[in-house]
């Protein structure tokens, strides 16, 4: 669906001015209503932009505030107000209350006639829903069924803005709890990927949002991709007070055939950073060790490695109640730090001593030996490449 954002990037609408409101370019627009007085709001519909001449307000701003904030509780994706003869201008108090609610506000002058704003908005509404369906055709062609499209998909891409040589790279979108619609957070992703990307395209697949981008189209060259998703991620805990939604970019590639790969190292990311509860993990290239475990096409020879390591413990915990195996997690990713260890844990610093010197027992190991924890770390990285795979 198309936003503000998207409409004020559009050549059909000169004649329409954005005063306040700006933080919410990001709302869906699906319609356009004309809208005169307060009780005509039953009739507005979530997404719809509201455009108003005052022509039954003449200047009365406390009408012109009840009928802006009746709009903005129906959900509608904007406020357009022509200034003329029955508004003047708009108050301070108008222009307050779109920027504290993040809710787009338009000026447009009198010499305007409302009869065109309804039709290139209808004209925007129907090109951009054209645009979506290819869009949505390409991207599921080439992440799902590349070999059944092969030889037309190279030309829609061109014709999707993408050049002969793009460098082509999937993001995906994904929330942490599957009882999430992933597309409570699609504007914020849209509008920030909007403002880094000249071009991108992109659909929702089961509960994710995928994007293919290509890496020399990034038009906010000296900021870098962490720090446009960390300034997503902000947004929406500013928003809903919690963090639900984790982001991951897979490896570039310039062969078409290779844009599932990416896709596939993205949600590889994505895998990752839950189960680390790790949000600062964006890159397929920034996983590390991963990278070369996930490289070995030898299950037998990694899960012998991680048994040798880890399945005496295993074993322990299972037949005793305990919980050594987290703790010597932990242990690994805290480097070994006692204070870190027990505030983590929740447990006495004297009970993380006790539990250090029984796994040293059980395992027939010395934790301060760097060549040892490496060892062991490595075997908890292979058990979370051996999950993904299963």
């Amino acid at each position: 669906m198309a936003t503000v954002s998207q409409m004020m990037q559009s050549s059909l609408f000169p004649q329409l001015r954005l005063i306040a409101g700006e933080s919410g370019i990001y709302r869906r627009v699906n319609g356009i209503n004309i809208v005169e007085k307060e009780e005509l709001t039953m009739f507005c519909r979530p997404n719809e932009l509201v455009v108003t001449t005052g022509v039954l307000i003449a200047n009365d701003i406390n009408a012109l505030q009840r009928l802006i904030k009746q709009t903005f509780n129906k959900r509608t994706a904007g406020f357009i107000i022509n200034i003329g003869p029955y508004i003047a201008q708009i108050p301070d108090c108008i222009i307050q209350f779109a920027n504290e609610h993040e809710y787009p506000l338009f000026q447009m002058e009198w010499e305007h006639r409302v009869t065109d704003l309804l039709k290139a908005t209808f004209q925007f509404i129907t090109t951009n829903q054209q645009e979506r369906s290819l869009e949505e055709q390409a991207m599921n062609q080439l992440l799902f069924h590349y070999q059944h499209h092969a030889t037309h998909l190279s030309e829609t891409l061109e014709r999707l803005n993408f050049p002969k040589h793009a460098e082509y790279g999937i993001i995906v979108c994904a929330t942490r709890s599957e009882a999430t619609n992933i597309q409570r957070y699609a504007t914020f992703v849209l509008t920030a990927f909007q403002q880094r990307y000249e071009h991108f395209i992109h659909f929702q697949y089961r509960n994710q949002l995928i994007y293919l981008i290509d890496r020399t189209s990034v038009k906010t060259i000296n900021i870098p991709f962490s720090q446009t998703v960390t300034s997503i991620y902000n947004r929406i805990e500013k928003r809903y007070g919690e963090l639900d939604v984790i982001i991951g970019i897979g490896s570039f590639y310039t062969a078409l055939e290779k844009i599932h790969k990416s896709y596939e190292e993205a949600l590889t990311v994505i895998q990752l950073a839950n189960l680390h509860n790790n949000q600062y993990l964006y890159k397929y290239k920034d996983i590390g060790a991963y990278q070369i475990i996930m490289g070995i096409d030898n299950p037998v020879l990694l899960e012998n490695f991680h048994q040798e390591m880890l399945g005496r413990l295993y074993r322990y915990d299972e037949l005793n109640n305990t919980d050594f195996i987290l703790f010597l997690r932990i242990y690994l990713e805290e480097n070994g730090s006692t204070n870190r260890i027990s505030q983590r844990t929740f447990i006495h610093r004297n009970t993380v001593l006790y539990k250090v010197n029984k796994i040293e027992t059980l395992l027939d190991i010395n934790l301060n030996n760097t060549f040892t924890k490496t060892n062991l770390y490595l075997a908890f990285l292979i058990e979370d490449v051996l999950k993904h795979r299963m």
